[in-house]
């Protein structure tokens, strides 16, 4: 039994020096080299020549194409969102509780009247907010009219500083 093991100890010798001596000769899966490049040479342009110019376009148009004509403010007419996200901040202390017999809420009808202000509807703080109520309300500070006039007038200012 000594002639089998020997055997199989040859040749498992045998199989791990080719291994060995085909990984140092740098041989790789494919068995070509590892330093040679696959593929054309870098320099070596692939296809036809190009005819594409190099450079901006003659004519470029221009990057706000198709947006001249909308507005960059939500019109009096959009939803209450549209514009609370718009003018909410100019219209914070206003109440958002319905009153029983008038439509919309003081908050609302602010909202619309910077919208119309924004826009150009109206001319004057005043005017934007002519339909708010002029009645103190207990424990508030100011009138719904003079906070929609207050920020009206921060509106204009913001509009003008930009």
């Amino acid at each position: 039994m000594k002639f089998p093991k020997f055997a199989v100890l040859t040749a498992t010798m045998a199989l791990g020096t080719a291994s060995a001596l085909a990984l140092a000769s740098g041989a790789g899966a494919t068995g070509q080299p590892e330093t040679t490049p696959v593929g054309p040479p870098a320099t070596t342009p692939v296809g036809p020549p190009s005819t594409t110019p190099v450079g901006p376009p003659e004519k470029t148009p221009p990057t706000n194409q198709g947006t001249e004509h909308k507005p960059s403010t939500p019109g009096p007419n959009s939803s209450l969102p549209a514009k609370a996200k718009a003018y909410g901040k100019f219209c914070q202390g206003q109440s958002k509780k319905h009153v029983a017999g008038t439509p919309g809420t003081p908050f609302s009808k602010c909202v619309t009247g910077m919208a119309k202000l924004a826009n150009g509807l109206v001319k004057t703080p005043f005017a934007a907010c002519k339909g708010e109520s002029k009645k103190h309300v207990a424990g508030k500070h100011g009138t719904p009219f003079s906070l929609c006039v207050s920020g009206a007038a921060k509106l204009l200012k913001s509009q003008h500083a930009s």
